[in-house]
């Protein structure tokens, strides 16, 4: 009988514990580059932190003829550090999942969904390896399959956009709600 009450009091303890702790995040959730300074696809990505999604947003005076959705996902390490300070910590990775806009299909006759993948891009802050602290990825090109690496695009070609127009710290928190810092 004494043995007994001992085994469940352990195995009651146990469950406790399993309850209580916190399963550490994956290594992806952090940037990770080749020898090459090539920045590895984030996996599990959409088990990060979600921010939002935005339909046929573009730079240009021209409205896109065929709107894609852009899905938002935050590393939970960055997200949680924005919270608290406002600010996007070395380590940041914001992916960007590019999807296309569907409709009328099967029962819906109104509206638009996501319907297929078509892109992943990627922002990350890391001021030992940028001279401006962020860089920009894309792990698409037209017509082919994702990439497992994404070489960061010359600076023009992101940086000073997102440094102009990012309401905070080169980001567009401007456009996603749950980034919104409020005042």
């Amino acid at each position: 009988m004494r043995r007994w009450g001992f085994s469940v009091f352990v195995i009651g303890l146990l469950a406790a514990l399993a309850v209580e702790a916190v399963p550490p995040e994956p290594s992806t959730a952090e940037p990770r580059f080749t020898a090459q300074k090539e920045l590895l696809r984030p996996e599990g990505f959409r088990e990060w932190i979600f921010v939002g999604a935005t339909l046929g947003v573009s730079y240009t005076e021209k409205a896109p003829s065929n709107p894609t959705f852009h899905n938002l996902y935050i590393n939970p390490r960055a997200y949680r550090e924005y919270e608290q300070s406002g600010r996007f910590p070395d380590g940041t990775i914001i992916a960007m999942e590019t999807l296309t806009a569907g409709q009328q299909t099967s029962i819906a006759r109104h509206g638009q969904f996501q319907d297929q993948v078509t892109g992943l891009e990627a922002a990350v802050k890391d001021s030992s390896r940028f001279p401006n602290s962020w860089a920009y990825f894309a792990f698409t090109r037209r017509g082919q399959d994702q990439a497992p690496t994404a070489t960061a695009f010359p600076k023009e070609a992101c940086w000073d956009c997102h440094h102009q127009h990012g309401a905070t710290d080169n980001v567009f928190t401007q456009f996603y709600p749950v980034l919104r810092r409020s005042k």
